[in-house]
């Protein structure tokens, strides 16, 4: 059996609630002091007892709870308890996490100081508008249930003292002497060398005087003033209050003396969502002696009737009588509680007055009768002596969202927008206030959009020149009138001229009257280096071309020559809208072209190509030649590193500039790392062709240098790689073999012999279609003859790929028998026909 928190607090609650306990232990127990608790001196058959009286206590789990801190019940004294019970009923597992120890002690204080008044009044209010809560609610919730005097304020010179207050005597000048003396439960205090002092039932002040002229009696030095008396109130006594009625936590509390009647109420939650905010009532020895009114602290920030409390008062929250709603435009929506005879203007103060946007004329009241709810109209003129009933609900609504009197004009005015409608108001006047026309006004039409009396729009148009100079009727204008002048930039197409070629920034510019060819040019920044400035065309579009003619022109084309430095008089050709302009490059210019030669050469590196017509034996010669190492069958050229666009990296078209640059960073760090590598398949892993999109072109070196400029002598080009490696000695064996490897090369060996070493064709091979890819990048291919295929021979540095058959899919025994039940009809179909 398990048993929560509040049962383990209520056991030790019984000490001071439960007449079996009070007769076990009122010898030897302050009943409200538990903080002298000793778990460990109960008897098993004590706590049994105890947890039976537990479960029929009637108290609410957070009232045990909270009245079980009150009175200082350890917790370590708690975790104690529950082991003990634990123990006594055999349990087998032991419950962290309910159990309060030092780590989560804020916790518990945190679940105990949740009052049900929340959930009362979102109950009591989620029928009509659950987005309202009772005004003054909030200032109770989350209450921590620990109360802490402020003890180092002066001592209230009406505070009136009892039994167990402490009471410090100083006694200092010609005599010197301190006192601490505690007020004993006969109302005295016993003063060394004078006897008792009787000081019960006065107040600071009284006590001072009368123990001032005890102590005469023994220092007479008091009388003339060389010796001084002073008398504070040192530690203070407890005294019992007992708040009962609508509050969230009803019961008697232990408060220390200074507390106030706003303390308790504070300490014990606070109004339930039936309690009264504003009647509370202090009861002291049968006579009710002040009324407590929340709405003084929560509109004045003070309370007119916040008593000090004393002990055996009773504070008493009796159901309220009046409550209202308000909602819509004010600062404050909440449920509002009245008393008798107050205004609306005084419950519109509670809700902190109206928002910008209330419509303050009238407001709606909905209100209820014996038999049915009804609808009044509370207009401004009756909020001074108008008396809200209990039930009634004020819902202020916003004001319109529209203008009275509002005119807006938009477009070529200096300054367009919204504006007064005054009486009398024109078209003219409104472009006037406006600052009248913009140059580009379009002066021809101007258009009205005017609203209805129905809400429909109609359009008008008008003059716009003829309306400004008085020569056309003015139009008086309406309420949201909207005017719109036009610009005559916004009826035509944006004016823009192009320039490609040979300049620094190509692209569209927009156009200004009297452009020039120079001012086009100098705008996109000048001429590059390789431009031509001659037969500069420009193409001007044809507004009037004939459509039935096939030879009709459609464009005009212009050639100027000009000077790169811009001084000639051609370069002033006066420009039109659209017009478009392109710079030649210069006859015969060439950027240079670069080459790499890398491998067994004496000297590898980069070479420029001098002649359009140099070819790769050309190459190898410039390079010193082949070393004695050189593997010629193994030579390849890797093409299109760099696309051959006649000019550098730096001078390509802005748009490809970045990217060509990226691939000649890339380029250039793939050959530093071949310049390491040592072999044919080192250079051949370095997938240039994979980054920057280049193949291999397999040459015939030992052809070429034996017939040089013949046919496969090939003509170098921009970018072009030549690699000569070492003699390869491995032959590589892949695709759909058994065991796909790398052998050691041998000339003796043929094509199946390489196969037989990686473990034959596997069950898918295409054997017919296996191919040999040469380490100069040439491939060839299996020949068939009849039935038997014809391999390509094997040299060092070759790879063998062995491609996989088709699969195709299986038919089974569903899909046969859709075919045969198909056949049938179509056989049965053709029987019928026949017949």
């Amino acid at each position: 059996m398990k048993y929560r928190l509040s049962y383990i607090i209520s056991v030790i609650l019984l000490i001071s609630v439960g007449s079996f306990v009070e007769r076990s232990f009122a010898q030897t127990m302050n009943t409200s002091d538990l903080s002298t608790v000793r778990v460990d001196e109960l008897s098993d058959e004590q706590i049994r007892a105890y947890l039976t009286q537990a479960t029929s206590s009637g108290m609410s789990d957070v009232q045990m709870e909270r009245l079980a801190l009150e009175r200082g019940m350890p917790l370590a004294e708690v975790e104690k308890l529950r082991q003990r019970i634990e123990r006594l009923d055999g349990a087998s597992e032991r419950r962290t996490s309910s159990v309060p120890t030092r780590n989560t002690e804020r916790q518990v204080i945190d679940s105990l100081s949740s009052t049900p008044l929340a959930n009362d009044t979102a109950r009591s209010d989620s029928s009509s508008n659950p987005k309202l809560e009772i005004f003054g609610a909030s200032l109770f919730r989350g209450v921590m249930p620990i109360f802490e005097p402020n003890l180092r304020i002066a001592t209230p010179r009406n505070y009136i003292l009892g039994p167990t207050d402490q009471i410090l005597i100083d006694i200092y000048g010609a005599s010197e002497e301190y006192h601490a003396l505690t007020v004993s439960p006969e109302g005295t205090i016993t003063i060394p060398y004078v006897g008792v002092v009787a000081v019960g039932g006065m107040t600071i002040e009284q006590a001072t005087a009368h123990i001032e002229s005890e102590l005469a009696t023994l220092y007479s030095a008091i009388r003339t003033g060389a010796t001084k008396v002073t008398v504070a109130l040192g530690n203070i006594r407890s005294i019992h209050v007992t708040v009962t009625g609508e509050v969230a936590m009803p019961g008697s509390y232990t408060l220390p003396s200074v507390a106030t009647a706003f303390n308790a109420l504070y300490y014990s939650g606070g109004p339930t969502a039936n309690g009264s905010f504003r009647d509370i009532r202090l009861i002291r020895n049968g006579r009710e002696i002040a009324r407590l009114d929340i709405y003084d602290v929560l509109i004045n920030g003070y309370f007119s009737e916040n008593v000090r409390l004393e002990d055996q008062d009773v504070l008493m929250i009796p159901p309220y009588q009046k409550r209202v709603k308000v909602s819509g435009e004010v600062k404050r929506p909440a449920i509002f509680e009245l008393k008798d005879g107050e205004t609306f203007d005084e419950l519109l103060v509670y809700a902190g007055g109206f928002t910008e946007n209330a419509y303050r004329a009238r407001i709606k009241v909905k209100k209820r009768t014996e038999k049915e709810q009804r609808i009044e109209d509370l207009l401004s003129s009756q909020y001074s002596h108008y008396v809200p009933q209990a039930g009634d609900q004020y819902l202020v609504d916003r004001i319109l969202d529209r203008f009275e009197n509002r005119v807006t004009i938009e477009g070529a005015v200096f300054r367009p927008g919204q504006y007064e409608l005054s009486p009398g108001l024109t078209l003219s006047m409104l472009i006037k206030k406006a600052e009248g026309l913009k140059e580009d006004a379009f002066l021809n039409r101007g258009s009205i959009l005017r609203l209805q009396k129905d809400l429909q729009y109609e359009q008008l148009s008008f003059d716009v020149a003829a309306v400004v100079a008085g020569t056309d009727p003015d139009i008086e204008l309406r309420r949201e009138d909207v005017v719109n002048i036009s610009s005559i930039f916004e009826l035509r197409e944006a004016y823009t001229v192009d320039i490609d070629g040979e300049v620094r920034s190509p692209g569209h510019f927009a156009f200004a009257e009297g452009m020039t060819l120079k001012d086009l040019i100098m705008q996109a920044g000048g001429f590059r280096e390789s431009a031509s400035g001659s037969r500069i065309e420009i193409s001007r579009r044809v507004t009037n071309a004939d459509v039935m003619s096939q030879s009709a022109h459609i464009a005009q084309i212009f050639q100027v020559d000009a000077d790169k430095g811009l001084n000639k008089q051609e370069e002033d050709f006066v420009l039109m809208p659209f017009d478009r302009v392109v710079v030649r490059t210069s006859t015969g210019y060439e950027t240079q072209k670069m080459v790499r030669i890398l491998g067994e050469v004496l000297y590898p590196g980069l070479y420029t190509i001098n002649r359009k017509d140099e070819r790769v034996s050309d190459l190898i010669k410039r390079a010193g030649g082949l070393t004695p190492l050189a593997y010629v069958d193994g030579a390849s050229l890797k093409r299109g590193v760099l696309p051959d666009t006649g000019a550098t990296v730096a001078e390509a078209e802005p748009e490809t500039a970045e990217r060509e640059r990226k691939k000649q960073a890339e380029y250039n760090r793939l050959l530093a790392l071949q310049q390491l590598q040592s072999d044919a398949t080192a250079f051949n892993n370095l997938n240039i062709e994979k980054n920057i999109g280049n193949d291999l072109v397999g040459i015939n070196l030992e052809r070429i240098i034996k017939k040089p400029g013949y046919r496969g002598d090939l003509i170098l080009e921009d970018g072009d790689v030549i690699y000569v490696p070492k003699e390869l000695q491995t032959v590589k064996i892949s695709g759909e073999v058994l065991a796909p490897s790398t052998a050691v090369y041998s000339p003796s060996k043929g094509f199946e012999q390489y196969i037989s070493q990686a473990g034959g064709f596997s069950s898918r091979a295409l054997r017919k279609s296996a191919y040999v890819l040469y380490a100069n990048g040439s491939v060839k291919s299996t020949n068939r003859f009849l039935f038997f295929n014809n391999y390509p021979p094997i040299k060092p540095g070759a790879e063998i790929f062995v491609p996989q058959k088709e699969i195709k899919p299986t038919i089974g025994v569903q899909q046969w028998l859709g075919f045969g039940t198909g056949i049938a009809s179509l056989a049965a179909i053709i029987v019928t026909i026949f017949r």
